[in-house]
């Protein structure tokens, strides 16, 4: 089954350093932009992280400090990832607990202002594992009847993501064509930012997730504790997390002087 579109959806995956959001880096990004009309356009990059690539990162996707040395950094590529995902929805297989959250993070990085407030997302992962339990290549082989060759290639691996999402709408009737119904399916939390750690309460008030404040409110910890939100600026929480938390303090200063 084809994919309804309004608009654009990027499909993608990255091949990183490791798994620590606010630390590790992008090696490789290759990103699958499907257009309304069924036109498709891709791109696959290497990218120099700036830092060694560990041993147990490079046993996993094969990418060593040698093969990303002469390649562009991030910062270098910024501008044309962005202007290809720009304008569309985004999808990937864990990419709302790991592809989205490090993707903002190397954007924000390079100075590009990004966030998902005029787009929605859609995990494929959480589809195949609230219908199945498995994983990426299993899931190719269960709805594809394929095997995943070249895992863990980031081009294979989007590649694969795209064809199983096209077959899950295939096989599960009760899956809304629609990448905005998708998104909501495929969200596990309502989470302010990427990383869990600002979510919504059941009114749809921001509260924060962890530390001493946990469930409160944040709009209330940041007037009854200004320090909390300088704390949080200089510690090493990731960089959404401080967009969001700024973006927050700057609404309530505004709703107190307007």
């Amino acid at each position: 089954m084809e994919l309804k579109l309004n608009k654009p959806i990027c499909f993608f995956d990255l091949e990183t350093t490791g798994i620590d959001i606010s630390k590790d880096r992008i090696v490789e990004i290759s990103i699958l932009k499907v257009f309304p009309n069924g036109n498709k356009e891709s791109k696959t990059w290497l990218v120099n992280p700036e830092m060694p690539i560990p041993e147990t990162a490079t046993a996993v996707h094969g990418i060593s400090n040698e093969k990303v040395a002469g390649e562009p950094t991030f910062k270098e590529l910024a501008t044309n990832v962005y202007n290809m995902i720009k304008d569309a929805d985004l999808a990937g297989f864990n990419s709302d607990r790991f592809d989205i959250p490090l993707l903002a993070e190397e954007l924000l990085r390079a100075g590009v202002d990004f966030d998902m407030k005029s787009r929605v997302s859609v995990d494929v992962q959480t589809i195949f594992h609230k219908m199945e339990e498995r994983t990426l290549g299993a899931a190719l082989k269960f709805y594809c009847g394929k095997s995943l060759d070249n895992a863990h290639s980031a081009e294979a691996d989007t590649m694969a993501t795209y064809e199983i999402l096209k077959a899950q709408l295939d096989r599960y009737p009760d899956l809304e064509n629609d990448m905005k119904a998708l998104s909501e399916f495929t969200t596990r939390k309502k989470s302010v930012d990427f990383a869990g750690f600002i979510a919504y309460d059941k009114d749809g008030v921001e509260i924060f997730t962890f530390g001493k404040h946990k469930g409160a409110k944040v709009e209330t910890v940041l007037e009854t504790e200004p320090g909390y939100f300088g704390w949080i600026q200089n510690a090493d929480f990731p960089l959404y997390t401080k967009k969001v938390l700024t973006a927050i303090k700057l609404r309530k200063l505004n709703n107190k002087f307007s």
